[in-house]
């Protein structure tokens, strides 16, 4: 089953126009109009199958993350998870966090960088930056959800990590069937993620979609 998933915002230009926004606007000679007009929509769409994996890239302020929440929110499903929704407890161990046997477990916890004894018997609060994005990957793909959305994929993580965990979600999403759909202005991770889908976001609005095989 293929689901199709569209994109449609336009950031207009209403804010008030106080005295120094008005003499910003003189020593540049901009108007309103012209601020009206200079309004950028970020539209695009996609379709993606079970087991497939959607990666947008561009520049830093080209709308990445826009075109993923657009995704996000226009997603007529409960089976959907966003990574920055999922919470840090700080009463329990990372191990206890995810659903599943021991070694399920610890597998889940692999397959997102988190092989480190002291950080699964942590809690996720407790960790560092890096190790929580890992932790809600780990999270994510332990959960039931089909649709999985990751912003700023791996971007803060060192590359070798960034690319074994890369490796094994295109692993895990042809073996499970989940959908993931990434977002990040690296793109050193394609060889390693394979993806079906990828969306290139240009500063001018615009989105290439070029998938894998014919759509």
């Amino acid at each position: 089953m293929i689901t199709t998933l569209t994109a449609n915002k336009k950031f207009d230009w209403n804010l008030p126009l106080t005295e120094k926004a008005a003499d910003v606007m003189r020593a540049f000679g901009i108007t309103v109009q012209r601020l009206k007009n200079n309004a950028i929509t970020h539209s695009c769409e996609i379709k993606l199958s079970p087991g497939e994996i959607c990666y947008i890239t561009g520049p830093s302020g080209s709308g990445k993350s826009v075109l993923l929440r657009e995704f996000y929110n226009t997603l007529n499903s409960s089976d959907k998870i966003n990574i920055d929704d999922i919470p840090l407890p700080d009463n329990k161990t990372c191990v206890d966090c995810i659903e599943g046997g021991f070694l399920d477990t610890l597998r889940t916890l692999s397959n997102a960088g988190l092989t480190d004894v002291f950080c699964v018997l942590n809690s996720p609060a407790t960790l560092s930056e890096g190790q929580k994005y890992r932790y809600r990957i780990a999270k994510a793909i332990g959960s039931d959800k089909q649709f999985i959305f990751a912003d700023e994929f791996c971007s803060q993580l060192d590359r070798v990590t960034a690319a074994v965990i890369s490796h094994n979600l295109r692993k895990f999403a042809t073996q499970t069937g989940k959908v993931f759909i990434l977002a990040s202005s690296h793109d050193d991770l394609l060889s390693d993620l394979l993806p079906e889908a990828i969306v290139i976001k240009h500063l001018a609005g615009d989105a290439e979609v070029i998938y894998k095989n014919q759509r």
